[in-house]
């Protein structure tokens, strides 16, 4: 009997001794196993760190292209809208040079019947009711055309005292003058006008020489060229 009951507590003994190596193997298991997942949890974080700083990285990238392709784009059009924009200026310029010209030249082309107008008038010299009635409705068409001319932006130029200048002024005749100094103009000799700041038709001058010098056109050109321009031709600002 003893020796079973002993047999039994060295059973009991050895089930003891290995349910503790069990235990001890278990939490031996159990430790590698946290140490792994501690492991595995530091490297899942270095990895999706990693990640992150590359995304962020990849995104920097991209963002600076975009801001480059954004400042290319800024810059083609501001460029295309001030190209544009002088194109837009250089048409309308354009167009008004056009209809200054199509105006200069209708207006050029009647410039020659005020000149007739403005002989007539210093020609006729009426005298009987009948040429006075004439005269006065020869006046009335004469000042409704210089009308005309004004309205459409003519103006004419007043030339006598004033210095020559050949972008205005086309010298016919030069003569001494104890008037006027050298290069002044002394008669105008054909009427010259103004349309919006430009000229429409230079004026026909004589110019002082001075006084004591002498004229360097011969007499009977100077008479030629008197005969063929009507030296009092004026259209009055004042009509």
């Amino acid at each position: 009997m003893i020796e079973k009951q002993s047999d039994k507590f060295e059973n009991v003994e050895e089930d003891v001794s290995e349910e503790v190596n069990i235990n001890e193997d278990s939490s031996v298991t159990d430790d590698l196993t946290n140490e792994q997942k501690e492991l595995s949890e530091k490297d899942n974080v270095k990895i999706n760190e990693e990640d992150l700083k590359n995304t962020i990285t990849n995104n920097d990238a991209r963002l600076e292209q975009l801001e480059k392709e954004h400042e290319t784009l800024k810059s083609q059009y501001v460029r295309i809208a001030a190209d544009f924009d002088n194109f837009r200026k250089r048409q309308s310029r354009d167009q008004d040079d056009l209809k200054i010209q199509l105006v200069s030249k209708a207006l050029t082309a009647i410039l020659p019947i005020v000149d007739n107008f403005e002989r007539a008038r210093q020609q006729l010299k009426p005298e009987s009711e009948e040429a006075k009635t004439l005269h006065r409705s020869y006046q009335g068409l004469y000042k409704q055309l210089v009308e005309v001319l004004k309205q459409q932006g003519v103006a004419p130029m007043r030339v006598v005292g004033q210095q020559f200048d050949p972008n205005l002024h086309e010298a016919v005749l030069r003569e001494p003058s104890e008037e006027f100094n050298e290069d002044i103009i002394t008669e105008e000799l054909q009427r010259g006008y103004n349309l919006e700041g430009k000229i429409l038709r230079h004026a026909l001058v004589k110019v002082s020489m001075g006084p004591g010098q002498q004229n360097s056109q011969e007499p009977e050109e100077k008479d030629k060229v008197e005969e063929d321009i009507d030296s009092e031709s004026t259209i009055s600002e004042n009509n």
